[in-house]
């Protein structure tokens, strides 16, 4: 745990021992009355925690507030929905690179059980976000949408993005140039769809073709619907020198 995150609520209040977080401080990093930990209020302030006493199953701390935090980048990432397996450590990837929004979609070959797992129907893919931000080390949490159809989730895009932002669909079938040929731009934000695991159908591919996507390829390998998003997303973040 790379930061102790708490609601805005928590920060003000004793943490119980009992607590996953309170675990960990106690019984992993072996934190101590009078030492400090990295802490921060999801969506909020970072900075340092310091213990002022621990007593009745109660880890007592004050909280001073040093940072805004650490930004999220302005990349939006669309998501044919995975195997639940992966999809956890898809979610966590995306929220320790820092993406701003995860779009998860039914695509025409996503398999339909899929959209009836924990993680689409509560609020377990959020629990994975923050997972993945606690280990970037920041506060900040991507938004995550969930989709019925691509459509849906395209028009959704267009209507709450800025006119600039830089469409682009990963896709081993018809590409028209490499991902790494391009160039992004933070200022005008990008968005990258990325197919479940048996891809794209020609009919999604001609959808987004006329939602202004290009189509691009990432070599002819053929990945994991978590692998291919993970590398589109460190490729345009590194475009945009937000890896710098």
């Amino acid at each position: 745990m790379n930061i102790c995150l708490f609601t805005s609520e928590e920060i003000n209040n004793p943490l119980s021992t009992a607590d996953e977080r309170g675990q960990h401080l106690v019984k992993v990093l072996h934190k101590k009355e009078g030492e400090s930990f990295s802490a921060g209020v999801i969506g909020g302030k970072a900075g340092k925690a310091t213990i002022e006493k621990i007593e009745d199953g109660k880890i007592f701390f004050s909280f001073a507030e040093e940072t805004d935090g650490k930004n999220l980048f302005p990349l939006k990432m669309i998501i044919g929905f995975p195997r639940p397996i992966q999809l956890k450590r898809l979610l966590r990837d995306m929220a320790a690179l820092g993406v701003s929004e995860v779009h998860l979609t039914k695509t025409e070959l996503t398999e339909k059980s899929y959209l009836n797992s924990d993680l689409a129907t509560t609020d377990a893919g959020t629990k994975m976000l923050l997972d993945g931000t606690v280990q970037a080390a920041s506060t900040h949490v991507p938004e995550l949408f969930i989709h019925k159809s691509l459509k849906e989730c395209l028009d959704y895009i267009k209507e709450n993005s800025n006119p600039g932002i830089k469409l682009c669909a990963l896709d081993n079938i018809e590409p028209t140039a490499t991902l790494g040929s391009l160039e992004f731009n933070s200022g005008e934000g990008a968005c990258a769809a990325i197919g479940s695991e048996r891809g794209w159908t020609a009919k999604e591919r001609q959808l987004m073709k006329e939602n202004g996507f290009t189509l691009l390829g990432m070599g002819s390998r053929v990945m994991r619907t978590e692998t291919a998003a993970t590398v589109a997303a460190s490729i345009i973040l590194n475009s945009m020198r937000c890896l710098a």
